[in-house]
């Protein structure tokens, strides 16, 4: 239990997001934390379908870095 003027630890957070180079909407992908800190793949955007290689770092405090990039 927290005392009152103690905040909650934060965690990783499951979602990032990125700006797509094609349409310009901005698209939240799921982090799957279980896949390791440094993470690579290629995703489609929902809205304009063009490819993306997202690089994704996750840092010891939990920060994500996401580097979104068109393929």
């Amino acid at each position: 239990m927290f005392e009152d003027d103690e905040p909650e630890p934060r965690g990783v957070d499951d979602e990032a997001s990125y700006i797509c180079t094609a349409c310009g909407e901005e698209v939240v992908v799921p982090v799957d934390l279980t896949a390791g800190s440094a993470q690579e793949y290629v995703e489609d955007c929902p809205v304009c379908c063009r490819p993306h290689l997202l690089r994704l770092e996750i840092d010891g405090q939990g920060h994500l870095r996401l580097d979104a990039q068109a393929e």
